[in-house]
């Protein structure tokens, strides 16, 4: 994992808007319409050396594909993996049901009306290992044509979970171990071919909504069975190599059901990565970097802390960012903070809870607050 050695490097969480001819070409294959797979994948190819060049271009030293050729950075391992088929239970996302009302902005979204949750039916294994390996080779040639540093988004066994309601196993230790197993090549493969692995893990985070019928302590309770799916999926693969992002989900509600970061810091830290991101930019979680003051950062692991939020229009000053990733140096040392953003601005297609120009202009925002960070930071 990078970090910051004269000056605050920027990154993101993975997911970016996707060019319009593509999200069309996704939607109308999501919807069930007439499309031409061979069109859709030359419009990913396009995708990606735009996405990364864009990027580039913004002020984003470490970079991704956008995550332009999946569905979603989720519900994409239904393509990839056998033993899914039929419909998941309805997911229940606690806050919002406590206040319906809320539900408006979340369910206006068009992202979330094309979100597909089959149900795990059946052995889960690796069907498709030529969709991962064409993604791969994707963002290498794009990163390298641009000369960039880049991270491939994954998503965790445990998040699978989370959609993907189980069917089949006997337990749910079972279904996690059988994920695991699953997930595994995808990850070797990630940073086989020199790119940094993100492994995505809202699951972490994200109780309310996996377990919105169990009590706080239950669901941690939980969460050591999360960490151990992942660091077993993990195993053998250097954590030089790998990040991880921790959310509460991206959508717009209240979030008071949100798990304190205080309360899962322990099981987070015990992942084997070396890059933690983290929200920081939402009003939900914004004051948690003072936690750092209380809780030690391994001297093997970085912070990228979200300054940017990605479920609005705000245009956030440079000034702010600054202020942002100065508190979080005053706390673990300037070289172990990077610039990120507190989520995917696309993580879902169709999905445009921020508009995708304002989306490209917070990055922007993010690498100016970096730059004026640093110029206090290292003067």
């Amino acid at each position: 994992m990078q970090r910051s050695t004269d000056r605050i490097l920027t990154t993101h969480t993975g997911s970016l808007p996707r060019p319009d001819a593509l999200e069309k070409a996704w939607l109308a294959k999501l919807e069930g319409k007439d499309f031409d797979p061979g069109e859709l994948d030359g419009l990913v190819q396009a995708g990606v050396r735009e996405i990364v060049e864009r990027q580039v271009a913004a002020g984003v030293d470490i970079v991704s594909d956008g995550e332009v050729g999946k569905p979603s950075y989720s519900t994409y391992v239904a393509d990839r993996l056998d033993g899914f088929g039929g419909e998941s239970g309805v997911m229940v996302v606690g806050d919002i049901a406590e206040y319906p009302d809320a539900a408006a902005p979340l369910l206006s979204d068009p992202g979330f009306g094309h979100m597909q949750r089959p149900a795990c039916i059946g052995p889960v294994s690796v069907k498709d290992p030529e969709a991962m390996n064409h993604d791969i080779r994707l963002l290498t040639e794009s990163a390298a044509a641009a000369g960039t540093d880049a991270f491939m988004t994954a998503v965790s066994p445990a998040t699978i979970s989370m959609f993907f309601e189980n069917q089949y196993y006997p337990t749910r230790t079972d279904y996690f171990a059988a994920l695991a197993d699953a997930m595994r090549p995808e990850y070797r493969a990630i940073v086989d071919a020199g790119l940094t692995l993100q492994i995505d893990c809202p699951d972490l985070g994200c109780g309310h909504v996996l377990y919105h019928d169990k009590s706080e302590d239950e669901v941690l309770s939980i969460i050591p069975e999360h960490v151990e799916a992942l660091n077993h999926a993990l195993e053998g693969i250097p954590a030089a190599k790998v990040r991880m992002h921790v959310c509460w989900g991206n959508y717009q509600g209240p979030h008071h059901r949100d798990i304190d970061l205080r309360k899962i810091v322990d099981q987070v830290l015990k992942v084997n990565v070396s890059g933690i991101l983290i929200e920081g930019a939402n009003p939900r979680h914004d004051h948690e970097w003072k936690i750092w003051q209380d809780v030690d950062l391994p001297d093997d692991k970085v912070l990228v802390p979200g300054v940017v939020d990605t479920t609005n229009n705000y245009i956030e000053h440079p000034e702010l960012i600054a202020q942002r990733l100065e508190r979080y140096a005053s706390v673990v040392g300037r070289e172990r903070v990077l610039a990120g953003s507190d989520c995917g601005f696309a993580t879902l297609v169709g999905m445009r809870a921020t508009a995708p120009t304002i989306a490209w202009k917070k990055l922007e925002a993010m690498a100016e607050g970096a730059r004026i960070a640093s110029a206090r930071l290292w003067p």
